[in-house]
């Protein structure tokens, strides 16, 4: 489960710095967005998991 939430996450956080990057942003928003995202994604993911245990 942990391995799961890190992945979750971490796609979040690498899909926002790619776009950061291929849009030359400089304020970092959409790894901001995208990290969050995969956060609330991961948790939505675990707690399902948990409910259906």
């Amino acid at each position: 489960m942990v391995v799961q939430m890190g992945i979750i996450i971490f796609v979040g956080v690498f899909g926002g710095l790619k776009l950061d990057a291929k849009l030359e942003r400089e304020d970092s928003l959409f790894t901001i967005i995208f990290s969050l995202i995969g956060v609330f994604a991961a948790m939505y993911v675990v707690l399902k998991d948990l409910i259906r245990k």
